[in-house]
């Protein structure tokens, strides 16, 4: 049976190194970072990541400011106030969260803010920066996956990962940062998505497989060879069947089948879902450091 990958664990611990070196921070400048959180409209699920995202900032000795306007905001007035944000030498990070009504370009909001405060790392800056191997605020999913990946594989020199998916949330990062020549990759790279006729006679390959497709039992059993390191990020909410008046979260993979046959999976929740928070929160650290000329 496969080692199961705790992102909760993993997410702890990185969370108290973070906690250290805010307080080191607040040591020597006497500031300490602080994160901007935007939320347009009423939508439950987004005002939930936003009261997370707050929350753990508080609890790493951080600031955290949330703006609450009506869903019927306009562009320009956001903009106006990503502008503002962006000239507050007080703020760190500017995250807006996602995703917005649908008369506001999210596009034109993204490119908006000031790349060095890109919590997010969605900035074209800082997804070109990513792409070259410059160092940049990194996107927090695929940061987190790697993480995950880079303390379950110690030799990643080589192996041959294959991403499904090529959202540019998720897939197109991840297979960047894993193509990347350094420590936490060098590896050969293979991307399958909805143009791929078969996309098992990929996944057979895969000595680490990454799962952003988006859909629910997108990966079974039989398309993974033995060994596999699989990384699911899929979250998906489906008809419970001990309890058909719930639902429940499952991944992208069948994980009861996959597990068999994998050498460490992430489970769906508590695997990739406890990271992407956790490698916002470093970002908004380094973001502070990056504009105040610290190592």
């Amino acid at each position: 049976m496969a080692q199961i990958i705790d992102g909760k664990k993993i997410a702890s611990e990185i969370r108290e190194k973070i906690k250290d070196d805010v307080l080191e921070l607040r040591k020597k400048t006497g500031q300490v970072p602080r994160l901007d959180v935007v939320l347009v409209g009423d939508d439950p699920a987004s005002a939930v990541y936003v009261r997370m995202k707050g929350k753990g900032c508080e609890e790493l000795g951080m600031k955290s400011v949330q703006h609450i306007l009506p869903g019927d905001t306009s562009e320009e007035d956001l903009l106006k106030l990503v502008d503002e944000l962006n000239s507050d030498g007080e703020v760190s990070g500017i995250l807006v969260q996602l995703p917005l009504p649908g008369h506001i370009d999210e596009n034109r909001v993204i490119n908006a803010i000031n790349p060095v405060k890109d919590v997010d790392g969605f900035h074209p800056i800082n997804t070109g920066k990513m792409v070259i191997g410059e160092d940049c605020l990194l996107p927090c999913t695929p940061y987190g996956c790697q993480e995950l990946i880079s303390r379950h594989v110690s030799d990643l020199k080589g192996k041959h990962v294959v991403v499904v998916g090529r959202s540019n949330i998720v897939g197109k990062p991840i297979a960047n940062m894993m193509i990347q020549k350094n420590g936490r990759a060098n590896c050969t790279v293979t991307v399958c998505h909805t143009g791929t006729p078969d996309i098992s006679v990929y996944t057979k390959q895969a000595d680490i497989l990454v799962v952003a497709a988006g859909r629910p039992g997108t990966i079974t059993g039989d398309m993974v060879k033995e060994g596999v390191v699989v990384i699911d990020v899929g979250t998906n909410r489906v008809e419970n069947p001990e309890n058909p008046e719930k639902t429940k979260l499952v991944g992208d993979v069948v994980f009861e089948e996959v597990e068999k046959k994998a050498s460490a999976i992430t489970p769906v929740p508590g695997g990739v879902g406890p990271m992407t928070i956790t490698m916002l929160l470093g970002n908004t650290v380094k973001a502070f450091k990056i504009q105040r000329g610290i190592e």
